[in-house]
């Protein structure tokens, strides 16, 4: 039984890391998308840019996979070898996830945000377009953070 307990923790680990940043992506690039969509119907030249900006938020979704991927690798759930955790690797798995799973969730929507207000500058100012890519990168560098200490905390668990 506590082999299946710790299991099912670590694959709760992986849907964490998973889901929340993906929902935080998916609520951040629509952010963007929504604001972009009316500069681009009264400049469709702008559509470039305005896809950059939108594409950033999504980042956060792609570290959560990988993170996911990462705990997926690590209990065996890809080659057909799953191990059976104990409930203690089980949940230190699942804690491993949630620097990515919050901060990966928080920083995607904070991103669309920025993001949203930079396709005001693009709007006005096309050529600000690096100051306004520049705003919004500096929020990534909170989920890269958050990414980095999930996957270092995966790689340090014995299983």
């Amino acid at each position: 039984m506590e082999g299946f307990l710790g299991t099912i923790l670590g694959f709760l680990g992986v849907a964490l890391a998973i889901i929340t940043p993906g929902i935080g992506s998916s609520i951040g690039v629509g952010l963007v998308g929504r604001s972009g969509a009316g500069v681009v119907t009264e400049d469709p030249d702008k559509f470039g840019s305005i896809l950059l900006l939108e594409a950033i938020p999504g980042t956060q979704g792609i570290y959560g996979f990988l993170t996911g991927l990462m705990i997926m690798i690590k209990i065996g759930a890809l080659g057909g070898g799953l191990r059976a955790l104990t409930v203690g690797q089980g949940a230190q798995l699942m804690m491993s996830a949630m620097p990515i799973a919050l901060v990966g969730w928080i920083s995607a929507i904070a991103q669309g945000r920025v993001a949203a207000a930079g396709v005001g500058i693009v709007a006005k100012r096309p050529e600000e377009m690096g100051k306004a890519v520049i705003l919004a990168a500096m929020v990534e560098t909170y989920a890269v953070l958050a990414l980095l200490a999930s996957l270092l905390l995966v790689f340090s668990v014995n299983v």
